[in-house]
């Protein structure tokens, strides 16, 4: 048993791994809070805090994958927020519109990057870097006007701060958020037991039994205790319902499409999957699109949130999803990488820096330890690979 144990664990010890620093994460900083990390009101800001994050580690998964990276993405998604604040609030048009425009932009941007990557020969690393300096000067020109542009525009504010209607309460808990969690844990059930069955009749080894049922038994209960702790409070938020769409849409594209195999195959080794038929130029190219469209959501969102659009908007933002992938299981290397496993490396990130200003810590000692956290994120890579290797 204890055999086993340890061979799932080893075989599996990316997945484990990020679980495992996020129970920590969450323990320190609860007993650091004296418990007001994990209340109900803050649990709801860490959600919120972690959207554009999240959103932006699962365009970088992709980048990351196929053995790219982009530093663009910071002040790029500040830039298109304050274009999304200035359409809205000195041109009057409307949020939607406003919002689709700024996408379309982000996939313009993402066009241009991917042709210079992909079909000109630049280094990603040169070309977004390039993209991150001008797109600061960018934000610093479209804000140089009156600085920080407020947004009125209830129906964009919501987005970031907005809750999906409760439908009324039980026992003070939110009747959507019950109804939503217990569909959310039925169909995660579901689609374990369905995926397992398919291992099973293909011949794929899959884990015993008893570890299978504590893995449904432990995800369902981690579940339940956030649909609870979410629903004394206002519910599920609009921004968790766009993270969870964002999820869900690019899960399915890597797991499911030709279009995912074909971004795995390049990540591989790039020269066999030209030789075996895949345009490397244009599977770049689509994940630089997405990248940046990806970019522009997570800048609507961040915009949103904080209902104004400023010069310092999206600072960081790079380091917290490059970190987010990494610790969520991509590899230095490429060729691997999950979007769920990004989605908690965010949420990691996300939580350091919630706990950290919980505890009133200084910007200088935020960002030493976020440095810190990604370079142990690599070495932890380099050590598994070469584990895997050697056994």
């Amino acid at each position: 048993m204890m055999d086993e144990l340890s061979k799932l664990f080893r075989k599996n010890i990316r997945d484990y791994g990020m679980f495992i620093a996020l129970a920590v994460i969450f323990i320190l900083f609860t007993a650091l809070t004296g418990g007001t990390f994990i209340s109900p009101n803050n649990i709801s800001n860490l959600i919120n805090q972690t959207g554009y994050i999240a959103v932006l580690a699962a365009g970088m998964t992709l980048v990351i994958i196929i053995r790219h990276i982009d530093l663009s993405v910071g002040f790029l998604s500040g830039f298109l927020g304050a274009i999304a604040a200035i359409l809205i609030t000195n041109y009057n048009i409307p949020a939607i519109p406003a919002i689709i425009i700024v996408l379309a932009f982000g996939a313009l941007i993402g066009l241009i990057f991917g042709f210079l990557v992909a079909k000109v020969g630049i280094p990603s690393f040169v070309v977004t870097l390039a993209g991150m300096i001008s797109f600061h000067g960018l934000l610093l020109f479209a804000t140089q006007s009156g600085g920080t542009i407020n947004i009125t525009d209830h129906f964009f504010n919501q987005i970031g701060n907005g809750f999906i209607p409760s439908f009324g309460r039980i026992a003070g808990l939110t009747v959507s958020t019950l109804v939503i969690g217990l569909v959310g844990i039925l169909l995660f059930i579901y689609f374990q037991i369905k995926e397992r069955n398919t291992k099973k009749r293909y011949n794929f080894e899959v884990s015993p039994a008893a570890f299978f049922l504590a893995k449904l038994v432990f995800i369902s209960a981690m579940i339940t205790a956030l649909i609870l702790v979410l629903a004394v409070n206002s519910g599920i938020s609009w921004t968790l319902v766009i993270v969870a769409l964002v999820i869900f849409v690019f899960s399915t594209l890597l797991n499911k499409t030709a279009l995912g195999r074909h971004i795995y195959g390049i990540g591989g080794n790039p020269e066999a999957a030209e030789l075996s038929g895949i345009s490397v130029v244009k599977v770049t190219i689509y994940v630089f699109v997405i990248m940046e469209v990806l970019t522009a959501l997570a800048g609507i969102l961040f915009a949103s949130r904080m209902q104004s659009a400023s010069p310092t908007g999206g600072t960081g933002f790079e380091l917290l999803a490059i970190a987010g992938a990494f610790i969520g299981g991509c590899s230095a290397s490429g060729g691997v990488g999950k979007v769920t496993g990004s989605l908690i490396g965010a949420l990691v990130m996300a939580s350091l820096t919630n706990g950290m200003d919980l505890m009133g810590l200084g910007s200088s000692v935020q960002y030493m330890i976020q440095g810190l956290i990604l370079v142990l994120a690599v070495v932890f890579d380099i050590m598994t690979r070469k584990s895997r290797l050697n056994s």
